[in-house]
């Protein structure tokens, strides 16, 4: 085992929250990388694979970016690692907001992982009936469906993946995968439900920034009586593990 142990540094927040405060930005993101590789190579010893849904987002990008290079790529056995992604827009994959693209193009291309081992969604057209053929695949190539890691961001809203306020899929129970169409956005997403990402192993959300400690203090607020969609996210047996910096905490904490 590494000296690094995220479980030593994460701290118990509530029944279905745990909460990680690494510091500033950039130690906020080694965090992350750090935290990342010990799932990794833990699943790896312990099933013989990694299962691992990527978010979009410009942390998560950067994430991806460290793990690519020096010291990191030498940690994990890549050909061992399985991808996919909890959402992803309605848009060709040579779009520049393509979720897919992104996660490749930081860094993901360079790695030595089977392309066999590589699931994007196709949410471009026939968003519904794709849906249904990625759940196919999740389910036909991850055991239960069980994911050993969720990766999440949180949007000013509170969304998380493409589970948006007030649209059908934060009701959805009995499929892992849907089209949602997303009013506010006037587009149609593609997402993982709530019953896909409660199921993982791991569930880690990231939130670095001053632009949202607001909803974070909104969401932290234990007698809010709100509700943002990432407020389902975590069970008692799979709790999320929340990784703020500094900026995005500076309302719950006192540094």
């Amino acid at each position: 085992m590494d000296l690094f142990d995220w479980r030593k540094i994460a701290m118990n927040f509530d029944a279905t929250k745990d909460l990680a405060l690494p510091g500033d930005h950039a130690q906020t993101l080694d965090f992350c990388v750090h935290h990342w590789i010990q799932v990794a190579k833990e699943a790896i010893e312990n099933r013989g694979r990694f299962h691992v849904a990527l978010s979009g987002g410009s942390t998560p990008n950067a994430i991806y970016k460290k793990l690519s290079q020096p010291p990191f790529r030498e940690q994990i056995d890549w050909t061992k690692v399985y991808l996919f992604w909890g959402d992803e827009r309605s848009v060709p994959i040579d779009h520049p907001e393509n979720n897919y693209s992104n996660s490749m193009q930081a860094g993901f291309n360079l790695l030595p992982i089977p392309s066999s081992q590589i699931f994007r969604m196709q949410a471009e057209e026939h968003i519904q009936e794709q849906a249904f053929l990625y759940e196919s695949l999740l389910l036909q190539n991850v055991p239960n469906g069980q994911l050993d890691l969720v990766m999440l961001g949180m949007g000013e809203d509170g969304h998380t993946a493409s589970l948006f306020p007030n649209t059908h899929a934060l009701t959805v129970e009995d499929r892992w995968i849907i089209a949602n169409y997303v009013p506010q956005k006037e587009t149609w997403r593609m997402t993982f439900t709530y019953r896909t990402i409660q199921q993982a192993r791991h569930i880690a959300i990231y939130v670095i920034g001053a632009q949202k400690a607001a909803i974070i203090k909104k969401i932290f607020a234990k007698e809010s009586k709100e509700f943002w969609p990432i407020q389902k996210v975590g069970s008692k047996q799979h709790k999320a593990l929340w990784i703020l910096d500094h900026s995005a905490s500076q309302l719950i904490i006192n540094h």
